[in-house]
């Protein structure tokens, strides 16, 4: 059997995902990263993305954004500002989505909040195509 950690992914509404992962991995504002069980200890923003979870027996997609993550050896929890299960995505959410986003980056006054804008538009058009 192999080794997990206890994931959970919440929203200020509800915990949207939860469960034993063998593996996670998350779209961090620095890059890709793949927590395993008995991962060091971190916390990181994450960019707008795909969280890919692998839970025992499952596999899970969820689209997040505005999130942030905290790593314990035994315990991944991601806060999510907006999350939705990739396979629950409809076209009318993926476009009201993609609106924000692209609002986000035409009301954006620095690089970071430019970049976070066009993260999402990217993302988004991805999962839309």
């Amino acid at each position: 059997m192999a080794q997990t950690f206890t994931f959970e992914l919440v929203s200020p509404e509800k915990v949207l995902l939860a469960g034993e992962a063998e593996q996670v991995q998350l779209p961090g504002s620095e890059g890709d990263m793949t927590i395993l069980p008995g991962h060091a200890p971190l916390t990181s923003t994450l960019r707008p993305g795909v969280v890919d979870v692998v839970l025992q027996g499952s596999k899970a997609r969820v689209f997040v954004r505005q999130a942030f993550a905290q790593v314990a050896p035994d315990r991944l929890t991601v806060l999510a500002e907006k999350a939705y299960d990739v396979t629950e995505l409809t076209g009318a959410t993926l476009s009201e989505e993609l609106a924000k986003a692209e609002a986000d980056l035409a009301a954006a006054k620095d690089d970071e909040a430019r970049l976070v804008a066009h993260q999402a538009i990217e993302t988004l058009s991805r999962l839309k195509a």
